[in-house]
């Protein structure tokens, strides 16, 4: 009966399996028409909240344009009343340039009215003029132009004499108070400066103790002195004199380093290459110490405080140069003592004026290396280290390469003339100084009237003979400064010159 069994089972398991798929469709029936219902109330939520938020939106939208348009109607207000004020404005402009207007035509009228009588008037003085200008030329006999030279050289005449004397007037016044003052001042400013009367050579010689150290100088195919003029950068002249070697160069730093380390190979007798780079080496040390020393000994006697280190240095090179065969150093120590107690005589700023002095010749310590003149690289220099403005422009007119514009320029232009000027302080080779007086002669004869010119005192006077005819004494005056100013403008001298004007008038006759 077990075969029964089998079929029992399968049918059961098929009924089963049917049961259980139609208990599965009647829930998903039932979950289905769940969900639709839930779909239908969330859409019908959804209806009904978009509605109210049209609504709303809606009610939104009505207020923003209701205070929009209550907004610009306010403007709109605004700007009618606005614009009738422009126009009323304007309406009374013009009402008021139609009276402007009329009240200018008036005065045109007037003035068209005035004009016509002036030309009236002015016709009627023509010929009133007229009428005297013959009546004085019937007169006096002379005719319009004739009248005109007569009174211009009349009136020439006499303003040149009253120039002339009121030119004299005033120089002798003032001369009779600044001379005895500046006497006074200089003088006592020179005897408190106690300055050595320096004059250098721009060439050293050195000396050897004998003629064999030539030869050991130059070296083998002169390889020696090629080292030593190239490490040092000057010229070594090896000529006849004797016992002697003249060393030369336009830097007179590279001459004494050079000098130097020559004395010390003479004095080593090891003279070659190596040796010779190491002696210029050590010299070039003991320049540079001797610099330092020397700028500090120049600030440290001028009282000067407050120097950049590398203007002491400058300074210090000044000590191996020279102008004139004068010590540049020296001179700045000495041009700075002497403006410091002229500026004291006169009240002025002591401590300002002597440190122009000392830094007024600060260009030429490069000079030779740097192109421009001395005082435009000393006025750069100034600059650079951030010396003040009186300082720089105390350097820049201590020459007159501009104006003198404080009273520190001033003194430093007459402590420097003074140090230059003095005897025995400068020197100048007889070429320079026989240009010199030919140009001053030249200058001076070039004026009408002069007949001869002398210069006389080694340049420091002219002596000036004029026609006498030509010049009178009143023009001497006039021509005496007109000279003076000539000689300033075109002259480059020490110290002053005296411009001396004679007139001599002659008269011969023959007894027969």
């Amino acid at each position: 009966m077990w075969w029964l069994c089998i079929p029992v089972g399968i049918i059961a398991l098929i009924i089963g399996v049917l049961v259980g798929i139609q208990y599965r469709k009647r829930v998903a029936e039932k979950e289905i028409s769940s969900a639709e219902e839930e779909a239908k109330r969330i859409i019908n939520d959804a209806i009904k909240s978009a509605e109210s938020k049209k609504r709303e939106a809606l009610v939104e939208s009505k207020e923003e344009i209701l205070q929009a348009r209550t907004e610009y109607e306010k403007e709109v207000k605004e700007r009618r009343a606005e614009v009738q004020r422009q126009e009323n404005r304007l309406q009374q402009k013009e009402e008021t340039l139609d009276r402007k207007l009329e009240s200018v035509e008036k005065k045109e009228e007037q003035m068209q009215a005035k004009t016509a009588a002036l030309e009236e008037e002015r016709a009627q003085v023509s010929r009133i003029q007229e009428e005297q200008t013959a009546t004085l030329e019937r007169i006096s006999g002379l005719t319009v132009e004739e009248a005109k030279h007569y009174l211009i050289s009349e009136l020439e005449a006499e303003v040149t004499h009253e120039s002339a004397m009121k030119v004299r007037e005033i120089e002798a016044q003032f001369k009779e108070e600044a001379d005895t003052k500046a006497r006074e001042i200089i003088s006592l400013a020179i005897q408190r400066c106690a300055a050595d009367h320096v004059a250098e050579a721009t060439v050293s010689v050195v000396p050897l103790p004998n003629d064999e150290m030539k030869g050991r100088i130059i070296g083998r195919e002169g390889r020696n002195i090629r080292t030593l003029e190239t490490m040092t950068g000057v010229d070594l002249i090896i000529d006849d004199t004797p016992e002697a070697i003249t060393v030369s160069c336009f830097d007179p730093v590279r001459r004494e380093i050079a000098r130097l380390a020559l004395e010390k190979l003479i004095q080593d007798g090891r003279i070659h290459p190596a040796r010779i780079e190491e002696m210029v080496e050590k010299a070039k040390r003991e320049v540079d110490a001797t610099i330092k020393a020397e700028g500090e000994r120049a600030v440290f006697d001028t009282n000067v405080h407050g120097l950049h280190p590398e203007v002491i240095k400058l300074l210090g090179r000044q000590h191996y140069r020279t102008s004139y065969g004068q010590n540049v150093l020296n001179h700045s120590i000495e041009v700075s003592h002497l403006a410091g107690l002229i500026a004291a005589e006169i009240g002025a700023d002591v401590a300002q004026a002597k440190r122009a002095g000392l830094l007024h010749d600060l260009g030429k310590a490069i000079d030779h290396e740097v192109e421009g003149s001395h005082v435009q690289i000393g006025v750069e220099l100034a600059r650079k280290y951030h010396e003040s403005d009186e300082i720089v422009h105390a350097i820049e007119a201590h020459h007159n390469d501009v104006e003198p514009r404080t009273v520190v320029a001033c003194l430093v232009q007459a402590a420097d003339a003074i140090s230059a000027a003095r005897p025995g302080a400068r020197r100048e080779n007889l070429e320079n100084y026989i240009k010199r007086l030919e140009k001053l002669e030249e200058v001076t004869a070039s004026f009408p009237g002069v007949e001869k010119s002398y210069a006389i005192q080694a340049g420091r006077e002219v002596r000036i003979i004029v026609a006498p005819d030509q010049v009178s004494e009143d023009q001497m005056v006039l021509l005496a400064r007109d000279i003076t100013k000539r000689i300033e403008e075109e002259l480059s001298y020490p110290g002053q010159i005296k411009v001396h004007v004679l007139r001599e008038t002659k008269v011969i006759e023959y007894a027969k």
